[in-house]
């Protein structure tokens, strides 16, 4: 078994920064808080519609926040 060298290496892992900003939680936790809000006010349903609205916007932010770096 030979040792890979720097000449036959696979340099993608170095051409960019992976983003590990972890915006997927967002709309997890917007889903949750918005069929609990939702379902106070008598809508779950909506709620959820609302919550997974606002977290992906939220998870989007971040993500366009991590672009530009």
């Amino acid at each position: 078994m030979n040792r890979e060298t720097s000449k036959h290496a696979s340099k993608s892992s170095n051409d960019r920064p992976a983003n590990r900003n972890g915006g997927g939680v967002f709309i997890a936790i917007g889903a949750m808080v918005g069929v609990f809000a939702g379902g106070y006010m008598g809508q779950p349903s909506a709620g959820l519609l609302a919550g997974l609205a606002l977290g992906a916007l939220a998870a989007l932010a971040i993500w366009w926040r991590g672009r530009g770096a």
